[in-house]
Formats: C-alpha cells, structure tokens, sequence
C-alpha cells in the first residue's frame, strides 16, 4: 500500500522481460530453427497476456470515484467519469472503486440496533460542561468522502468491527476519537442549560465546525454534513432534580408567556379605550368652541344691528323675548261682549268658558 513520503518503487520494462525470455527461449531451440515451439509458447502467452490485460476493464457508476495505482504509487483518482475504463491489472496495478456521494453515519454514546433498542455507552457520553456538571450527551455524526485518495491512503486507522469499519479507513477510531474530542470541547465552553435546553442548535453547529477543522488537519478526506444531538441528559444519579429544575423552568416560562399574552390583550385594549376617550374630549371641545364662537357672532350681529336701529331692533327683541316666554302658557281674551271667556291655550285651540255668578 503506498504510503505518503515513501521511496519510489521502481516500475517493471516488459520489453526487456520479453527479450531475456526471448533469449532463453533461443537458447533452448537453438535459435528459430524450432520455430512451432517458439510459436506454441509466444501464442500461450499472448493468450495469458490478453486474459490479464483484461481484468483490467473496470465500470465507474454513478456518484463512485476509483483511486487507481501502479506499482503502489496513487495515481490521479477517475473523478466524474463513469462508464467502462482500464487499468493495470494485479500485480502491475490496484484499483479502488468506492460510492463517495454515500451518507455515512456514527453513533457516539450509543449503539443503535436494527430492532431501534439502544446500548449506553457512557466512556464516551459521559463529559463534563463549563459550569462544571456532568451530562449524558448521545450524538450522530453523518458524513460523505470528499477526498478519495486522502480518505484511502494518508490515515493508517484501526477501523472499527462494531460499525462494520475496515482497517485503514479513516472513519472507524480516527473519526470517533476526532467527534468526542470536538464535542467534549464544545460542551466544556457551555453551561449544561444550553446543552440540555437553550442552545442545542448551537452545540450542533460549534461541534460540526470543530469536527471537520480535525478531520481536515488529519487529511482524513471526510466531509461533515450534519451533527445531531440525540438524547442528552443528565447522570442517572441526579436525573430527578434536573427534571425538577427542567419542570420548574418550563412552568415558569408558561407563566411568562401567559402574562405576555394577558399584556398583549388588555394593553392594546386600554390603549384604544384611552384614545377613544381623547378623541371624544377633543370633539366636545371643538363643539363647545364652535357654538361659543357662533353665539359670539350672532351677539355681535344683534349689536350691529341694535346700533344701526334701536327702535326697530328694541321691539323686535321683546317681541321675540315674548314670544318664547308666553309659548308655553294659556292666553286668556276677554271681550265685553261676549258672555264667555275665549282660552287659547299653547296648542291653538280655543275653548270658551262662559260668565256667570259662581253657584
């Protein structure tokens, strides 16, 4: 396997293989003299020769890349190029085709099973926050392979047999080890409200940050796409008062948002009340202005015109005056000859009353 700094290996001259053979060859028949041996043994390996080369034909599929290589030298990966392709075959050279548009995923803290039962595994769950409590945080990690030849050859890995990991692939310990390192330090800067709670969103987006600076400082050729923070918790041992504390919060923020909700009901409500209030003051005002102001002119018109005649204008206002006093009232007429009183009274009838010595 090549690995990175490693001396060259130097490659294979078939011509000067086939001409040592050839040589030998020549030295047994005695030249070409035995000319059907010398055919039957080069048609023999002109027939392994094309049966070799072969094996070499290989199809690229969608979304797969092939890290090829020649006498373990890496070669340039075939990238976005499918279809049929050749290359040396074995032992000359190697090929690896491998899906790297795949979403991979990692489990850490747990171990999930097909049945969706769960296994804790608290070494790895177990960290502590930067105020200093202890917290149960399970996490997955979902990844692709954004360098074919760094994600094969520059990692030399253990693998992982509990995920199905070989060895040599950078996602088995090395990205294990790299996912609990970047979380144990996101989760060291943060108070446990915000990585049970508040701010979970933003341990994801730290911790995948973190994450992938790792993996690109180790050339691991992995690609993050997303953290997801599962169940995060507390210990065992004091889970019934953090669930206590959890509960209280939310009541707390229940009665907050009641009250918000009472505020944002009765404020805009006391406020329109109040405006309507102002507006109706300001509308009685302006009428007692205006009727005052008209008053004013008609008092100043009745002065004009008492001064411009004061005989006329006397008269016309007590008869005015007279006229609104006696409305209300029975007029009484009284003529001598008559033998009745006529009664006029304020709705215009008239009603007799005759005259006589009272009984």
């Amino acid at each position: 396997m090549y690995q990175p700094g490693g001396s060259r290996q130097p490659e294979l001259d078939l011509e000067q293989i086939f001409g040592r053979f050839k040589r030998w060859l020549d030295g047994r028949t005695g030249g070409f003299g035995g000319g059907g041996v010398v055919v039957v043994v080069v048609g023999i390996i002109g027939v392994i020769a094309a049966i070799w080369a072969a094996t070499g034909f290989y199809t690229i599929g969608p979304g797969e890349e092939a890290a090829l290589r020649r006498f373990g030298k890496v070669q340039d990966p075939t990238i976005g190029q499918g279809g049929l392709h050749w290359w040396w075959p074995g032992p000359v050279g190697k090929r690896d085709v491998v899906l790297v548009t795949q979403t991979r995923s990692m489990q850490l803290g747990f171990r999930g099973a097909a049945s969706g039962a769960r296994t804790a595994f608290a070494d790895e769950a177990l960290m502590i926050t930067g105020d200093l409590n202890i917290v149960d945080v399970q996490m997955v990690v979902q990844y692709d392979i954004k360098n074919l030849v760094d994600f094969l050859f520059r990692v030399d890995d253990p693998g992982e047999a509990g995920r199905g990991v070989p060895p040599g692939q950078p996602d088995g310990e090395t990205l294990k080890d790299a996912a609990e390192a970047a979380l144990r330090l996101v989760v060291g800067q943060r108070s446990i409200d915000d990585v049970l709670t508040e701010d979970r969103q933003g341990v994801e987006a730290a911790t995948k940050s973190r994450l992938q600076e790792i993996l690109d400082i180790a050339s691991t050729g992995i690609n993050v796409q997303t953290i997801q923070l599962q169940d995060v918790k507390a210990p065992e041992e004091v889970r019934a008062a953090f669930d206590d504390v959890l509960q209280a919060r939310q009541e707390r923020d229940t009665k907050i948002n009641q009250a918000r909700a009472y505020e944002n009901d009765v404020l805009p409500r006391a406020q329109g009340q109040a405006e309507r209030i102002k507006r109706e003051a300001e509308a009685f005002a302006q009428t007692r202005v205006e009727r005052a102001q008209g008053e004013s002119n008609r008092f100043t018109s009745v002065l004009k015109a008492y001064q411009a005649a004061r005989e006329v204008t006397r008269r016309r206002l007590y008869l005015e005056a007279m006229e609104q006093i006696l409305a209300g009232t029975n007029k009484v007429i009284v003529s001598p000859e008559v033998e009745s009183v006529l009664v006029l009274n304020s709705g215009g009838a008239v009603t007799p009353v005759p005259l006589g010595p009272s009984p």
